[in-house]
C-alpha cells in the first residue's frame, strides 16, 4: 500500500465533460443489485448524480483534472468493489476548520449516510449543483458543504489561499484550512447546537484534534497524512 502523497497547490482547473463510463454501462444489472442492498441497510440513501475525475495532473502549483458525471449507485458499487477502474478518481473538497487555539474540527458521520461512522472534515462528493459554466467549482462546494453540515458560514471563518491535496489511492482530497475566530471547543458547541435543532443531521458527533494523539482508527489515510503533516515539528 502506497503512502499518501501531498501536494500544495493554489489554483484548481477542473472541466466537467460528457464521458461514458464503461464500468458503470457494463455492470450495470449488478450496481443495481448492490445498492438496493446498501438502501436495504440504510433506507434514506438516494442515487442522485456525482462527479468523479480522471486524468489528474500537478504542475508548479496547479491542480488540473476532468470530471464526468455518473449516479451515486455507480459510484458506491466502484468503491465498495475495490475500484476497479483505476482511471478513475473520487476528488472532493474538505474545509480543515482550525480554531483560534490550533484545534481542528472534525465531524462524524451519521449511521444513515453512506460512510457512517467515518471521522473527517465536513465534505462531499461533488454534485451538479457544484457545476458552474462547465467547469467543478471545489471552493464553492467546500462552502456549501460547510454550511449544510454545520451551519458554519463563511462569516465565522478566513480560508487560506493554498489547497492540500492528499492523493491517497483511488481518492483525492482537496483540503483548505479554514481559520475560526474561535477556539476549538467553542466551534464544537456551536455545531452541536446546530445539529440539535436538525431532525437528521449528517454528522453524530463532534471530534477536536489538537495532535497527533487525538488520530482515531475511524478517520481515513488521507485524514492522518494532513493531519501529520500539520503538526510535524517545523
Amino acid at each position: 500500500m502506497t503512502l499518501p502523497v501531498i501536494h500544495r497547490v493554489t489554483t484548481l482547473e477542473f472541466a466537467v465533460r460528457p464521458i461514458i463510463w464503461p464500468f458503470a454501462e457494463e455492470r450495470r444489472v449488478e450496481i443495481a443489485a448492490h445498492f438496493a442492498e446498501l438502501q436495504r441497510q440504510r433506507p434514506k440513501l438516494w442515487n442522485g448524480r456525482v462527479l468523479l475525475g480522471r486524468d489528474p495532473v500537478f504542475t508548479d502549483g496547479h491542480f488540473a483534472a476532468t470530471y464526468f458525471e455518473t449516479d451515486f449507485a455507480s459510484f458506491l458499487s466502484w468503491r465498495d468493489w475495490g475500484f476497479p477502474d483505476p482511471d478513475v478518481f473520487n476528488g472532493f473538497g474538505m474545509g480543515a476548520l482550525r480554531g483560534s487555539d490550533g484545534a481542528f474540527v472534525m465531524g462524524e458521520m451519521a449511521q444513515h449516510t453512506a460512510t457512517a461512522g467515518r471521522i473527517y472534515f465536513p465534505s462531499g462528493t461533488p454534485d451538479l449543483d457544484d457545476v458552474k459554466d462547465g467547469m467543478l467549482d471545489i471552493p464553492g462546494s467546500v462552502v456549501r458543504e460547510i454550511a449544510e453540515e454545520t451551519g458554519l458560514t463563511t462569516a465565522d471563518y478566513v480560508a487560506e489561499a493554498d489547497w492540500h491535496c492528499v492523493v491517497s489511492g483511488p481518492s483525492i482530497a482537496m483540503m483548505r484550512i479554514l481559520n475560526l475566530d474561535v477556539p476549538g471547543e467553542v466551534a464544537r458547541a456551536r455545531i452541536e447546537a446546530n445539529l440539535a435543532r436538525e431532525a437528521e443531521p449528517e454528522l453524530s458527533a463532534i471530534h477536536l484534534v489538537r495532535g497527533m494523539d487525538d488520530l482515531r482508527p475511524a478517520m481515513p489515510r488521507f485524514i492522518t497524512a494532513f493531519i501529520a503533516q500539520q503538526f510535524a515539528p517545523r
